[in-house]
């Protein structure tokens, strides 16, 4: 019963070790994830430094970069943790080989004295011949061959159990180089974050002086971005209604032609559109689906939380909604869509299939492209240049354009918003792993 509960116990030790394992493999992965992004936004905001005309630029990218070393930090805290466990395990095995070492050993040396004070062969005939039987004889002569069998693999054992503790003793040398190499790392990370958390607070300070301007600048964005996103809401809604139309029309066609007494093809589409025209005003606030693109709509909404990022690679530097600004948080910035900070010559892509209903030229060095998922629409801002025009179909996934790279800043961000209708959705809940 004792063995088979220390190999239940050493069973679930394994086991512990095993998944232990293969949390340190997915940290040290998401570790390397974390410490690319770092380097990413290094050479971002070396790029900005030489580049930017404002400080409120640097602080952006700074505050990311913070996050991030804050992200490994903590990263490099749970693999420490698990090390430790891992640690305790070992060290609970070599205490358990320890303590059954000492009383094997101790058995063992009792057997040995035993068999010395018995060792003459004489006295092993005299303990056989002084038998009372020859079934007594036999048993002493088994016994005594068991008796030797017996010490034989004690003394095996002890060498196995001696060459566990020195393979346990080995890993626990490892894992505490490793240990003191983690604490080390971490200990110079925290360094290097509070080294950044003083320059930014040097730079916050430096933009204090200066709060009106850049509140004068801020507030000048917002009502750039404002107007932009009326101006995007007015095709939507044009894409909306010409839909409508286009639906009336061929419902009204099937009417026309049902109800037809000998008309020609162009007389019932003249009557179709007097029918059209003759009826309500068409909505242009929500699509009236057809058979067709709710299809569309239903594959587009069957795909949230799994849908490609709209650039290869890249952060999210500014999230969706309403939020308080980085710098003042009595300043509320707005966002229709999220910002997603990207390399630069990065290609924008669709996200799902569907058509273009519009390329928008906003300034003559930021177009946007609109895309219909059935009722659905995506909007890809601040690009450069375009590859598609109106009424093309894409594919997941196809290259639309090319980001744009700011020449004060040295930023390449995308602007990506989701619609149904007229009603904007946030995107972190469409893209996946945002």
């Amino acid at each position: 019963m004792p063995k088979f509960l220390l190999s239940l116990i050493f069973m679930c030790m394994t086991s512990l070790m095993w998944s232990q394992s293969t949390q340190q493999e997915k940290l040290e992965e998401r570790k390397a994830q974390i410490q690319q992004e770092i380097r990413d936004n290094e050479r971002l905001l070396q790029t900005v430094k030489k580049k930017e005309k404002s400080a409120v630029n640097v602080i952006v990218i700074q505050g990311n970069k913070i996050k991030l070393k804050e992200k490994l930090i903590n990263t490099t805290e749970k693999q420490t943790r698990l090390l430790s466990n891992d640690m305790y395990i070992n060290q609970v095995q070599i205490n358990k080989l320890k303590k059954e070492l000492v009383i094997l050993k101790e058995d063992y040396a009792r057997m040995i004295v035993k068999s010395y004070k018995s060792r003459s062969e004489q006295s092993r005939a005299m303990f056989i011949l002084s038998s009372n039987s020859f079934l007594q004889a036999y048993k002493r002569a088994q016994y005594m061959k068991q008796y030797t069998n017996y010490r034989k693999l004690q003394g095996e054992e002890i060498k196995s159990k001696s060459d566990q503790l020195i393979v346990y003793n080995g890993k626990l040398d490892v894992q505490k180089t490793a240990k003191q190499k983690l604490i080390a790392e971490n200990e110079k990370e925290r360094l290097s974050l509070l080294k950044e958390k003083q320059e930014q607070q040097v730079l916050v300070d430096s933009i204090k002086k200066d709060k009106k301007k850049i509140a004068a600048e801020i507030k000048k964005k917002q009502q750039e971005s404002k107007a932009i996103d009326r101006q995007i809401d007015r095709l939507i809604r044009e894409a909306i209604a010409e839909a409508n139309r286009k639906a009336a029309l061929e419902k009204a066609l099937e009417k026309a032609k049902a109800e037809s007494k000998g008309e020609t093809n162009e007389e019932i589409k003249t009557r179709a559109k007097a029918i059209v025209s003759s009826s309500a005003a068409v909505s242009s606030s929500r699509i009236i689906l057809t058979a067709e693109s709710k299809i569309l709509a239903d594959n587009f909404r069957a795909n949230r939380g799994k849908l490609p990022w709209p650039v290869e690679k890249g952060f999210v530097s500014l999230p969706f909604g309403d939020q308080p600004h980085p710098q003042f948080a009595s300043l509320t910035i707005h966002n229709s869509g999220v910002e997603i900070t990207t390399d630069q010559g990065a290609a924008a892509r669709a996200v799902f299939g569907g058509e273009v209903t519009s390329v928008i030229v906003l300034s003559p060095v930021n177009k946007a492209v609109v895309i219909q998922h059935g009722d659905y629409f995506t909007v890809y801002q601040n690009l450069s240049s375009v590859y598609v025009s109106k009424g093309d179909k894409v594919s997941i996934k196809q290259s639309i354009g090319k980001v744009r790279t700011n020449g004060e800043t040295g930023k390449t961000i995308l602007k990506f918003t989701i619609s149904q209708n007229t009603t904007y959705n946030n995107p972190a809940s469409w893209l996946y792993n945002m």
